[in-house]
């Protein structure tokens, strides 16, 4: 299965007025404000904003991460508003290919809704190609969005603990490996990583240009897993192991969930040891 488009599939879509739905998701963590400002400044035609703390995350809390998932009905309304229901393709970008529009990716395959791709390259690769852009802010026909929640996508810490003593899964956290070895930590107030955890920072799908990897470069990377195991896919708060569970199903692994709360939420429980040292090849 292939999730990615190109800026040229986009296009054909615009040119052949398909129900589709773009959708601009751009973000900064370090600048909350910065991806919305850039949108109103210009965006690809017909995108509607999507916000990754005000829409497509719920209010942190003292356990479940810093992103925890969104209210399905909320979002859902949201989207319908958006002009998005069953029968519309949905083509989502970030700046670049970064982990925002896998995100989205997620939480509409979360929602039910599988008619959803990426724009490789995002907003830069639509720019570079010369594409036109407007600030102008599309008004949509409002459609029912009916959530059709897939709750065997995610696993709750509970499973996680499990997992460490039965590993029947197999677990992989997708942030660099210097905050997965506990070498620095630019975000959290305990450094490392859950007990038993392999490292496959989730920047490693994409090539040296940036772009989205082949199907048989996906598969050399991640040939040390078992296609037939159960994968749980981890970060800090359930943004960056997107990208790694969309490779991941794109070439065949058919169990593969996501640890929504992640790494912070193990460590929002005082007693959850962490490890530093590299497991990735135990």
């Amino acid at each position: 299965m292939n999730f990615i488009v190109t800026v040229k599939k986009l296009t054909e879509y615009l040119n052949n007025n398909s129900d589709v739905a773009i959708v601009d998701v751009r973000y900064q963590l370090d600048d909350p404000s910065a991806g919305k400002k850039a949108y109103e400044k210009a965006h690809i035609p017909q995108a509607i904003y999507f916000d990754l703390e005000g829409d497509l995350s719920d209010i942190p809390r003292k356990h479940g991460g810093n992103h925890p998932l969104p209210n399905a009905n909320v979002l859902a309304e949201k989207l319908g508003e958006a002009g998005i229901d069953k029968d519309t393709t949905v083509v989502v970008y970030d700046k670049g290919n970064d982990m925002f529009a896998p995100r989205f990716w997620w939480l509409l395959r979360f929602l039910g809704h599988e008619d959803v791709y990426i724009l490789d390259g995002g907003y830069e690769a639509w720019i570079k190609a010369g594409q036109p852009v407007t600030a102008e802010i599309s008004t949509k026909v409002s459609k029912k969005f009916q959530p059709n929640v897939q709750s065997n996508e995610i696993v709750d810490i509970h499973r996680i603990k499990e997992n460490i003593i039965n590993k029947e899964a197999i677990l992989i956290d997708s942030r660099s490996s210097e905050r997965y070895l506990g070498i620095s930590e630019p975000l959290y107030t305990k450094a490392g990583h859950i007990p038993g955890a392999k490292n496959y920072f989730w920047m490693e799908v994409l090539d040296e240009n940036g772009r989205w990897k082949s199907k048989e470069e996906l598969e050399k990377q991640f040939s040390k897993l078992n296609k037939e195991q159960e994968i749980i896919v981890s970060c800090g708060s359930g943004v960056s192991a997107t990208p790694n569970i969309i490779a991941l199903k794109m070439i065949g692994f058919k169990n593969v969930k996501l640890y929504p709360g992640s790494y912070s939420d193990w460590i929002s429980y005082e007693n959850n040891p962490v490890e530093t040292k590299d497991e990735t090849n135990d």
